[in-house]
Order: C-alpha cells, then structure tokens, then sequence
C-alpha cells in the first residue's frame, strides 16, 4: 500500500466517524492539553484505532484525536504528537498533517515546549514562532516524489502564515499577555542539550530549542496549509550558569502556562 493510499485509508475511517471538513488543525505539544476544555467535544478517537496512524509513546502525551467545535469554528486537535525520537520516520510523523489536510482542515495551530536560549526568554513565557532552523537529520519529504503530495520543491520563505502571526499578536494584546516572537531550532533529541550545543544553536540564530513542530510544519508548507506555532518556555538554557532540568520539571512549567496558551489559542481560532 502506498503512502497516499493510507492517507485515503485513514481519511475515509475518519469520515465514516463523522469527522467531516474541521476548519482548524491543532497539534498540543508536550504538557499542553488544556485546548481540550475549550473544545465542545463530537467525537474523540484513539490513535491507535486510526489506520496507519502511529502510537504516542511519550507517556505524557494522550495520543487522541478530538473533533468538536470552538465557538462556531470546528476543529480537529491531536492531543499529543510523534517524535522522530520515538522511532518514527518524519513520514509517520506528518501522516496526520496529511489527513487533517484531506479532511478539509484550512488552518494549522501549532504548540510545544522548548528550551529558552534567548537570555529575554524566561520560564512560562510564550513564544511565536516567526522562522525556524531544521537540524532534525531527516526531512519529511525525502522519497515522495510525486506531485500528488505537492511540490517537491517547497518554498520556505516565510514558513508561518503572516496573518496567522498578526492575529495572535492582536489577540495577545487584546488578552493582556506577553507574547514574544523567536525562531526555533528543531533537533533530533531525546537528550536535552550540552552546554556546548547551547552555545552553538544560539549561535546560529535561534532563540528556542525543541524536538518537534518543523517537521509538521514543513509538509503544512508543502501542501499549502497555513500554519503558526507558539512555543511555551519550559526552562532556560544560559549555558554560562546551566542547571540540571528533568522532564518531570518541563512538564510542570508547561502545565502552568497551559491556560493562557489555550485562552489566546481559541481566542485566534474565533477570529480566523
């Protein structure tokens, strides 16, 4: 079975779930979940009922796919992502930007948590994205090489949507929360950084540092599916004076700022 045929596959069991033309894609990345409050619930399905969807394996991350509305908007949000860190090819990686993109989804919101290198950054901070460095050593596109999944050449130029962006910004403003732009790097993981490698990614331009987001972003890219991203700064990443961080702490900050990245998240998703 081909690639597209599994997309085919996948969208015609969503369909058959009554999943029909969401207008806005959301992918909540690591320690952000509480989107889902926020969503008027029709159906939730499990990945691993999904054919030829991947298992989430990160045990902090739900692996369910929810369809309901937001406001008057409907919506499809993953609760949870893949990594390539967990085993995955960049294809399995992106395979649900793909369906969320033949079910009818015309707009794509991205969140994670990621290492704060900008010394302005600070814990609890959120980010938007406004480009991003790719260090993962795979590239999602690599092998597909019909134009049925798009042009094989993308162009990067400006990676997140620019009305995106300004709609955040103005509902950022309007909800009276700080909202800082940056650019990401993206690595392999699942190791956090060296001292060393700190040095080097913000040397190279980079104000954050995740494991995530620009592989889904790329193939969004691909595809003509307008997408903007928000980081949530899970710890700071000054390698002149680096404390020793776990997960267990990265999920802990991110939970705090959950709230006020999901009050601006369905504020934008009202106003798109």
């Amino acid at each position: 079975m081909t690639y597209l045929q599994q997309i085919e596959e996948a969208v015609a069991f969503l369909k058959s779930k009554n999943i029909h033309t969401p207008k806005v894609g959301i992918v909540l990345g690591t320690g952000l979940g509480k989107m889902i409050d926020y969503i008027q619930t029709i159906e939730t399905i499990t990945y691993k009922d999904i054919p030829h969807f991947p298992e989430a394996t990160v045990e902090f991350h739900a692996g369910k796919l929810i369809y309901g509305t937001v406001g008057d908007v409907s919506v499809l949000a993953m609760s949870g992502r893949f990594h390539y860190y967990e085993g995955y090819s960049m294809q399995q990686i992106t395979f649900p930007i793909r369906v969320m993109k033949a079910l009818g989804v015309q707009y794509l919101l991205l969140s994670n948590a990621a290492g704060g290198m900008n010394p302005q950054f600070k814990k609890g901070d959120l980010v938007l994205l406004d480009d991003h460095i790719n260090q993962q050593p795979e590239n999602p596109l690599r092998g597909l090489n019909s134009n049925d999944y798009g042009p094989r050449f993308p162009d990067m130029s400006m990676p997140y949507n620019a009305t995106l962006n300004k709609i955040f910004i103005e509902q950022a403003a309007a909800a009276q929360v700080a909202l800082h732009k940056g650019v990401y790097v993206a690595v392999a993981g699942p190791n956090l950084e060296t001292r060393a490698e700190y040095r080097h990614l913000r040397s190279i331009g980079a104000d954050m540092v995740g494991m995530s987001t620009v592989p889904e972003v790329i193939v969004a890219n691909q595809i003509g599916l307008p997408c903007a991203a928000v980081s949530v700064i899970t710890d700071e990443c000054d390698p002149d004076h680096l404390q020793p961080v776990d997960i267990a702490e990265i999920i802990a900050v991110a939970g705090k700022a959950d709230e006020k990245l999901s009050n601006l998240f369905a504020a934008v998703i009202n106003k798109i």
